[in-house]
């Protein structure tokens, strides 16, 4: 009548050992990889340092830097202009120094009142990103807009 009962035998462990070897496996893949992507960006890095025989085409100041933010004040007795200004190399290749600008003014009916030219002294490397003060001679009082823009640039292949 009444028989003994039959054991029953866990099958969960066997799915745990499964599940564990199946993360195992997919963290050494996961890490594989992601040291291979590292070594391939440094070879590309290293060879791309050495890359300036490869430099094609005339540096283009005008294209490769960009005033990012240009924004002008006047001194304390409201004659000159003070600018600050944050220009960009974009270029990957070039090094630009002696940057040549030129500001400016405009009336309320859209007629130019002044133009500047001047230099900036400093020097952008591939990437570099720098805020400048620049000071031109004279405010014209009937302004009501204003400019700056890179018209020419020293170009070095670095």
């Amino acid at each position: 009548m009444f028989e003994t009962p039959k054991e029953i035998k866990p099958n969960a462990s066997l799915g745990l050992w499964i599940s564990i070897a199946v993360v195992v496996v997919l963290a050494a893949a996961g890490g594989y990889f992601f040291i291979q992507s590292r070594n391939n960006a440094q070879k590309q890095a290293t060879t791309g340092q050495g890359m300036n025989a490869q430099v094609k085409g005339d540096p283009d100041p005008v294209r490769d830097l960009l005033i990012q933010r240009a924004t002008m004040s006047k001194d304390r007795n409201g004659t000159m202009t003070v600018w600050s200004v944050t220009i960009e190399n974009k270029s990957a290749a070039y090094t630009y120094s002696n940057i040549k600008y030129q500001t400016t003014y405009i009336g309320a009916d859209d007629r130019v009142l002044m133009e500047n030219q001047g230099t900036i002294a400093d020097t952008l490397g591939p990437g570099d990103q720098k805020s400048i003060q620049v000071n031109d001679p004279l405010y014209p009082a009937a302004t009501a807009r204003y400019r700056m823009k890179v018209t020419g640039a020293t170009g070095v292949a670095r």
